[in-house]
């Protein structure tokens, strides 16, 4: 289908006569696609903290790493899709990019059913996942196009925040639709989840200085009768166990399984079960109770789901969706942006760092939550579901998007980049002198909870406000402000991996995250000093104080504008 030409968005009578219309449908239909996109990229983030309690036996590193891939895929597709619309144009780009993400959530969803898949294979999927997240720079391009200057910043903030509700759709969804077969078993049985928490205070535990058990003591007085200590003739320790006792529910199995191994039905007993911890030589090291549940899941359900959704977007982006001709310089002319006509590599720059500090945050917090929560508050007693709580941070951070992209557009995004990064800071400072980052009861999960929220809620309204912001930054050309969206976005694309790769780095090296969020701290400070010297201060060299206070490209005589655009295209001056 043959492009459309001589777009006009800021000519108010091609505007209101052809121009909104098919604008506004393109943003509704690509915003519906946005939605599932950001769903499968995220799907693995739901679905890593279900697979230690269904048998997968892979270290909290390499479960952070899973929760990761997504996000370095996603980075790396960014820079190629940030290309594709000037280029290839919005409907063979958005057509194609949705319905190929059923590939992963396929193999995904038939993968997860076997505990057999090795390590590898769930690292390929995870990358593929990425693909989610590729796309976005070329739906963001893409809508910027559509819409005149004075709506760039609501058209992009409701795309982008109601297509981020994927992340938290995914989240939430994931716990209700795991829990029983969709379709039967036409995808698949169940799997056996077991949820074993630690019981606080059940027992005193002794150990030798070698760390060898020499006594345990019951601290419940119900326990007393049910601990079972057997002892060698030498005194040591042989065996610990629990026996049935007046008051003392112990945890029982009963899964019936088919010919094949497949679960056919769970009627396990909740209750206690005491695990114990041996070394080489078989000689007691540890004593825990645990309070035990066991039921059927099919995990394979939080992938599966996503398909139909992804044909429907498929279709409507294939019937309703148009291309439009823009100023085009082929794949390399893309990369002018570094260029340093008119200081573009500068601004390059700054705008890069500063969209990290906003959806950088905002992406690699959301793909790391879950795993934040079952890694530092998992083992007290009562732990959280982590999928219980993950979704409400994108959730947040979704919403203020589309409630603030409108503001910015009157009040100019730099000042709302400089207060919420402000936001950022104070809420990081918050987790590590709160002590909510090092915890030592389940009390303290609320205040890490709030902690956390905030910062999506910071980060949410940052990012909405990176969307007026930019393309007021590149004024002299709508392709390098549209191409400056898919830039920024690829780079802050790689927040779940390094954020994910980060937090499992700072765990495995120091026992906790303190180092990763001190690091995020002093990354913000930087962020907040480039946006308040370059487009926020008085007299800075770009600022922009909003539509009813003007741009620095407001301010510029018709012929310096001239000059600028001349000097973009190399013409002669």
């Amino acid at each position: 289908m043959a492009r459309i030409q001589n777009w006009k968005p800021e000519d108010p009578v091609f505007w209101e006569q052809t121009g909104k219309a098919l604008a506004w449908r393109t943003c509704g239909i690509t915003t519906f696609s946005l939605i599932f996109s950001f769903a499968t990229w995220f799907v693995m983030s739901a679905v890593v903290v279900r697979m230690p309690a269904i048998g997968f036996q892979f270290t909290t590193t390499q479960l952070f790493w899973l929760a990761a891939m997504p996000g370095l895929a996603s980075g790396i597709l960014r820079l190629i899709h940030s290309n594709f619309i000037p280029v290839l144009g919005t409907r063979p780009v958005v057509s194609i990019s949705t319905i190929i993400k059923i590939i992963p959530m396929l193999w995904l969803g038939f993968a997860i059913q076997d505990l057999e898949t090795p390590y590898a294979t769930f690292m390929i999927i995870a990358f593929l996942c990425g693909m989610g997240g590729g796309d976005f720079s070329s739906f963001m391009p893409s809508t910027s196009t559509f819409f005149p200057k004075r709506l760039q910043g609501l058209a992009m903030g409701i795309q982008a925040g109601i297509g981020n509700f994927g992340i938290s759709v995914v989240q939430f969804v994931a716990p209700w639709i795991i829990g029983f077969a969709v379709v039967g078993g036409a995808v698949g049985g169940p799997q056996l989840f077991t949820r074993a928490n630690v019981v606080a205070d059940a027992v005193e535990v002794v150990k030798s200085e070698a760390g060898v058990v020499t006594d345990v003591v019951a601290k419940r007085a119900d326990l007393v009768p049910a601990l079972q200590v057997e002892r060698a003739e030498d005194g040591s320790i042989r065996n610990v166990s629990l026996v049935p006792a007046d008051g003392v529910k112990l945890f029982e199995s009963k899964v019936e399984r088919d010919a094949a191994g497949g679960i056919q039905a769970v009627n396990s007993t909740p209750g206690l079960r005491l695990d114990l911890s041996r070394n080489e030589a078989g000689a007691i090291t540890n004593v825990v109770v645990r309070n035990v549940v066991q039921r059927p899941l099919w995990l394979q359900n939080a992938a599966f789901i996503w398909i139909p959704f992804l044909v429907l977007a498929f279709v409507l982006c294939v019937v309703f969706l148009r291309s439009i001709q823009v100023p085009s310089r082929g794949f390399m002319g893309q990369f002018e942006i570094l260029s340093s006509r008119n200081r573009a590599n500068v601004h390059t720059w700054n705008c890069t760092m500063t969209y990290i500090c906003s959806f950088g945050s905002f992406s690699g917090f959301s793909a790391a939550f879950p795993m934040l929560i079952r890694t530092l508050y998992g083992g007290f007693e009562g732990a959280p579901d982590p999928l219980a709580y993950a979704y409400l941070g994108p959730l947040i951070g979704g919403l203020v998007r589309v409630a603030t992209g409108g503001f910015f557009d009157k009040i100019g995004g730099s000042k709302g980049m400089h207060w919420t990064t402000l936001g950022q800071i104070a809420g990081v400072l918050f987790l590590i002198f709160g002590g909510y980052l090092t915890p030592t009861s389940r009390e303290q999960f609320d205040g890490f909870l709030y902690g956390m929220l905030w910062i999506f809620l910071m980060s949410g309204i940052n990012n909405a406000a990176t969307f007026r912001q930019y393309p007021i930054v590149f004024a002299y050309s709508p392709a390098k402000g549209a191409q400056m969206l898919g830039w920024t976005g690829a780079w802050a694309a790689f927040g779940p991996f390094v954020w994910n790769a980060l937090i499992g780095t700072s765990i495995s090296h120091t026992g906790t995250v303190i180092a990763f969020f001190a690091g995020c701290a002093v990354f913000y400070v930087y962020s907040l000093f480039i946006n308040w010297w370059y487009y926020t201060r008085k007299g800075a060299e770009r600022f922009d104080y909003g539509n009813a206070d003007g741009t620095w490209w407001d301010k510029l005589s018709t012929a310096e504008q001239d000059n600028m655009k001349r000097i973009d295209l190399r013409q002669p001056v």
